[in-house]
């Protein structure tokens, strides 16, 4: 089994910056993709950013610029650097991780999203 903890959420004025974090643990052979979609109210769900192992990273369009996302392999974390935030950017935020991890029978792909963490910018 693989679980994602997430934390970083919080209010923030627009024009301001925000750090998420997402951490893996469980029986983790191998890390496929590690990314982060988000959902405001009232709209589905849609991919912010995403990185795979061999290092390509995706954004959407309307972050572009703005945020970064990043990994730290060791610690099988990822982070998402949130600037020049705007009120459109307010949504839960999850993270979510492809894996290749170990089973009682053998080794198995798993896609595990995290709880979500909730960004509200406003004045």
């Amino acid at each position: 089994q693989v679980q994602l903890v997430e934390s970083g959420g919080d209010l923030v004025q627009p024009g301001g910056s925000l750090r998420l974090s997402c951490a893996a643990s469980g029986v983790i052979l191998r890390i496929n993709s590690m990314g982060w979609y988000r959902q405001a109210p009232g709209k589905q769900r849609e991919l912010v950013a995403v990185t795979t192992s061999g290092g390509s990273t995706n954004y959407a369009d309307s972050v572009e610029g703005r945020f970064t996302t990043s990994r730290d392999n060791a610690k099988n974390t990822v982070y998402l650097q949130m600037n020049s935030l705007e009120p459109e950017d307010t949504a839960v935020y999850y993270c979510n991780v492809a894996a290749v991890t170990l089973t009682p029978t053998g080794r198995a792909n798993r896609e595990v999203w995290g709880q979500g963490t909730l960004v509200t910018v406003s004045s």
